[in-house]
């Protein structure tokens, strides 16, 4: 790829990321990968608080190089007269500014959406937030545990008839981040025409109601409460993990069509004429029964073999993998969907790639590191005009000024 080629189809797009932890990163990370110049506004002294989480590679966070990679940084107070010089200075030169502070922080700065919108009238403003700009839960503060909490999904997440359990991921963050991505690609698009920039008000709580899919449909159409049910799909059978005889595999099977298949790759015809199993609304009454005549059948031969047995008949399925075979998953591998980072620090690091791919573009197979607090100070302040100091080395450096 030569300077010339763009990155994707966000190239030109200038974004000032005010985010910090895991949601407003996320999605300007997105950005980042569709082609956008991402600058890191951070607070001097500390940065973004994943510069704190482990793991950690000669004393640098893993976490934060893979959620921060190709962006740039500075450290800016915005309760500082000179850095408030800097920051307006950007902001005349940015397409989208991205934060997630709790609401009314931004205003007490100063540069709340109408402040803002009223001095640069075409600049897209993303506020994500827990539960966004307006409503009684407005200035309540919020987790990816409180969300998920709150928007139900620890509820129906566990093993059944066990308490119910937060997902192994912080899908609240990530939901609201991929979310907001969309928002401010659309108001980009929206604005080729208008001219006029949007806020983008993203709330996690609001995220995560949308991700409930089934559960949600099923409370309004029925009044019918999910509950946990382990790996098993509520309404959908079979549709589980099954125990073979040295490890479980999942089986995916939405229609009678498939669950015949499925019988007959098993050896076990008859279990599809059987009438508890006839049609999908049957085998959801007998789910327990049907489970257990699967798992007696899956029992004659290990994982592997019947992995092979199952793809050779069309039955969607798979083993599964723990994190250790995620990364070595042939089809990932092909798809590019593992990057190296080359980091000054830390060596050679491996993160998740892009998952949309886009005719025309390029995708790497390495990206850029995520910055050093600071490094990209002096060519930050050349560009608007000020005079810059030498840029600040290490993430415990303390806040410099410019002349201007």
């Amino acid at each position: 790829m030569t300077e010339a080629t763009p990155r994707g189809p966000l190239a030109g797009v200038r974004v000032l990321d005010l985010s910090r932890v895991l949601a407003g990163p996320y999605c300007t990370t997105q950005l980042y990968e569709l082609g956008a110049e991402v600058l890191k506004v951070e607070q001097p002294g500390h940065g973004d608080d994943t510069r704190a989480f482990p793991p950690f590679l000669n004393g640098e966070s893993v976490y934060f190089a893979s959620i921060n990679r190709g962006k740039r940084s500075i450290a800016l107070d915005l309760r500082v007269e000179n850095d408030r010089k800097v920051f307006d200075a950007l902001l005349a030169k940015a397409d989208v500014l991205v934060e997630n502070f709790r609401p009314g922080v931004m205003e007490k700065l100063g540069y709340g959406w109408e402040a803002v919108h009223a001095r640069h009238p075409s600049l897209i403003y993303a506020a994500i937030s827990g539960f966004g700009q307006t409503g009684p839960y407005r200035d309540l503060p919020a987790y990816d545990l409180v969300v998920q909490a709150l928007g139900g999904m620890i509820s129906i997440n566990g093993p059944e008839g066990g308490p119910p359990v937060r997902l192994g991921i912080s899908l609240a963050d990530l939901g609201a981040g991929l979310f907001a991505a969309l928002g401010v690609v659309s108001a980009l698009f929206e604005r080729k025409t208008s001219g006029v920039g949007r806020l983008v008000d993203i709330s996690m709580l609001d995220c995560q109601t949308l991700l409930l899919e089934s559960a949600l449909v099923r409370q309004f159409a029925s009044g019918d409460t999910q509950k946990p049910t382990g790996s098993r799909h509520p309404v959908i059978t079979p549709f589980d993990v099954f125990q073979t005889q040295d490890a479980p595999i999942a089986i995916a099977c939405a229609n009678d069509r498939l669950f015949a298949t499925l019988a007959q790759a098993l050896g076990h015809p008859e279990l599809a004429a059987d009438e508890r199993f006839a049609s999908l609304f049957a085998r959801f009454g007998y789910h327990v029964e049907l489970k257990a005549a699967l798992e007696k059948a899956l029992a004659a031969k290990p994982a592997a073999a019947w992995i092979a047995t199952l793809q050779a008949a069309g039955v969607p399925c798979a083993p599964v993998q723990d994190m250790a075979a995620v990364v070595n998953d042939p089809q990932l591998v092909a798809r590019n969907m593992f990057v190296e980072v080359d980091d000054p620090e830390m060596g050679k690091l491996k993160m998740s790639g892009n998952a949309v791919k886009i005719s025309g573009y390029p995708d790497p197979t390495t990206r850029p590191p995520a910055p050093n607090l600071d490094e990209a100070r002096a060519d930050v302040l050349t560009e608007i005009g000020a005079t810059p100091e030498s840029p600040r080395d290490r993430v415990r450096d303390g806040p410099r000024n410019p002349v201007w």
